[in-house]
């Protein structure tokens, strides 16, 4: 029940008066590290979750992956580190419809020297607060969080039911989040707002794919006084990766103009990882080379034939070079989505980010992946990305810009009190 203690203060005006909750929650949030691999602190961040859903006035329950599931998933260094998913729900009086947020809690891991000591201090330093996953993406679960907080305060009853959930695993491939929740979780949404993707005027309606391969190239060792007896594996990689720039020339021609009117175009980015065999010595003929494959796939394209396409190629290219003997294993991947955004849900939205922020709002097309396209490709429900984004995600001095968490909490409230589907 929302209780009704402020009944002449709206939401926004609650979240202006009492904004340093929403960074105190946010530090805590931030303080607790959940780097992704291997899942460390999952158990600490799903119970203070479950605790602050449950004293927003929603039904919250923790879900454990099971054992052997995630056995079955993670690699073996990850086994000892258990995956939990959170659910809060929300019933409002008289509602049909039913509006679900998502966010992920996992962060990237940290390297460098930052700003203010500790990647994890959530110092707050003009107008930023700063650590990793203060952009992406607790920054978000801090905003929805206060925006439900402003709601019980001001006794505001939401137009939609509410549904939130707060998953795991998104930095690396959302099978034991976002992945396992809509396949098992008790959730039926009629619609769903993912926390990134889109931020500033920028509602997000769309984001592109991946498709991660791995190519091993086989060679022969010998001598390195004899190289004639064997066959380099890094001479026949070279000449492969050589043969992909005729591949990535081919796929800058394809485009995609989103509704924002930028052209979009699909990309591969070679070797984010590269290795040669065991056994490798300066003397030595190298007998095998490894390389990665990021395929961007766009949102418009279909996932399985940007997959047949790139083997097809892989696969001619190393015909082609003498003595070149390959293996491709796909690593994993990601599906791309994009709803034109003609549904009332995306135009409530679009008013509430303008009546917000006081300027014209647009809908973009992220070029990186999150976890829309589980509620858009899955449940087929419109899906939309929003949140308060910030600066150098993934790098050192990772920040989010206080005012727009601020504004994120209000847009928030605004969709729950103004759209009833």
């Amino acid at each position: 029940m929302f209780c009704r203690t402020l009944r002449t203060v709206t939401p926004s005006a609650y979240i202006d008066l009492h904004s340093a909750a929403l960074l105190t929650r946010l530090q805590r949030l931030v303080g607790i590290s959940t780097v992704n691999p291997p899942g460390e602190n999952y158990a600490a961040i799903t119970t203070e979750l479950t605790r602050d859903l449950t004293a927003l006035g929603l039904r919250t329950r923790r879900f454990t992956i099971p054992r052997t599931l995630l056995r079955q998933t993670l690699p073996p260094a990850q086994h000892a580190f258990p995956r939990y998913n959170v659910l809060g729900k929300l019933a409002a009086p008289g509602a049909k419809k039913t509006l679900h947020f998502n966010a992920h809690y996992d962060v990237v891991p940290v390297s460098g020297l930052w700003r203010h000591g500790s990647a994890f201090s959530g110092t707050v330093d003009a107008g930023w607060i700063y650590g990793r996953g203060t952009a992406d993406m607790k920054g978000s679960i801090a905003s929805l969080l206060f925006a439900l907080q402003a709601l019980r305060a001001t006794g505001t009853t939401p137009r939609l039911n509410v549904e939130v959930s707060f998953t795991a695993d998104e930095e690396t491939d959302s099978v034991l989040g976002t992945g396992w929740l809509v396949e098992h979780a008790p959730i039926k949404p009629d619609y769903a707002i993912v926390m990134e993707g889109g931020e500033l005027d920028q509602v997000c309606c769309g984001h592109n794919g991946t498709l991660w391969l791995e190519v091993t190239v086989h060679g022969r060792a010998a001598h390195g006084s004899m190289p004639e007896r064997g066959i380099n594996a890094l001479e026949k990689m070279s000449a492969l990766v050589l043969a992909l720039g005729d591949y990535q020339r081919r796929l800058a021609r394809r485009t995609f103009v989103t509704p924002e009117g930028k052209t979009m175009r699909p990309t591969i980015n070679l070797g984010g990882e590269f290795s040669a065999g065991p056994g490798g010595k300066i003397n030595t003929v190298p007998a095998l080379a490894r390389f990665t494959i990021d395929r961007r796939v766009l949102a418009v394209e279909d996932q399985s034939a940007a997959e047949r396409d790139l083997r097809a190629f892989l696969a001619a290219a190393a015909r082609k070079i003498p003595q070149c003997k390959i293996s491709v294993a796909k690593i994993s991947e990601n599906f791309s989505c994009f709803s034109p955004p003609t549904h009332p849900f995306f135009t409530a939205m679009a008013g509430c980010v303008t009546r917000v922020r006081q300027q014209p709002t647009v809908f973009n097309v992220s070029t990186g992946f999150n976890d829309m396209h589980f509620f858009s490709h899955h449940l087929k429900i419109p899906t939309l990305g929003y949140g308060p984004g910030g600066e150098d995600f993934h790098a050192v001095n990772e920040r989010a810009k206080v005012k727009e968490l601020l504004a994120s909490a209000k847009i928030y409230a605004d969709i729950l009190t103004r759209f009833a589907g």
